[in-house]
């Protein structure tokens, strides 16, 4: 044999080698699926809770303010009752003690008679009140999706809810959002 055959059958053979490697690249990429199939989808909701004020109207009752602090009316007209009943009681001197501690008797019941009216007088009125209250709420944040690719099953999470299939590019799940279609 002579050189140029020698160099032939090298050449012919690396030429073999590489369109031989080229030939099973092209093959994998030729049968590589296409699409991955869906196995299971779960809802990811998330708790939102949003602040809010409530408010609502109260029946209030205070006691009404005191025009005579120190009772006096009452102590006076008690006082005058009682002298009117104790100087009816008794004669001569006993009579002027009967006055004076019916006066002093009378005086005493009367201061106590106004201050329980006092405190059983009442102002009824209408205040609002408000409170903040949490009100919550779920929100759809993605889903889980369970797939089947050359027989083994993965997880992804995507933003949206897929069909039957996931696409596959370069060998692995795509997840990204199909385009949505654009309508004339």
């Amino acid at each position: 044999m002579d050189k140029s055959m020698i160099k032939g059958i090298a050449v012919g053979g690396l030429a073999m080698v590489v369109l031989g490697a080229s030939g099973v690249t092209g093959y994998k990429v030729l049968t590589a699926p296409k699409v991955a199939d869906v196995v299971a989808v779960k809802e990811v909701m998330e708790t939102v809770v949003t602040p809010r004020q409530s408010c609502e109207n109260v029946q209030v009752q205070r006691t009404a303010p005191v025009k005579d602090q120190n009772r006096i009316a009452g102590t006076v007209v008690g006082g005058l009752a009682g002298g009117l009943l104790g100087s009816a009681v008794g004669n001569g001197t006993g009579k002027t003690v009967a006055t004076l501690a019916g006066a002093a008797a009378g005086g005493y019941a009367g201061n106590q008679v106004q201050k329980n009216m006092q405190q059983k007088d009442v102002i009824t009125s209408t205040e609002q009140r408000c409170k903040t209250v949490q009100d919550k709420s779920q929100k759809l944040v993605g889903y889980n999706v369970t797939y089947r690719l050359d027989g083994k099953d993965g997880t992804v999470r995507t933003s949206f809810k897929p069909g039957a299939t996931l696409p596959v590019k370069d060998g692995q799940v795509d997840a990204t959002p199909p385009a949505a279609d654009a309508k004339s």
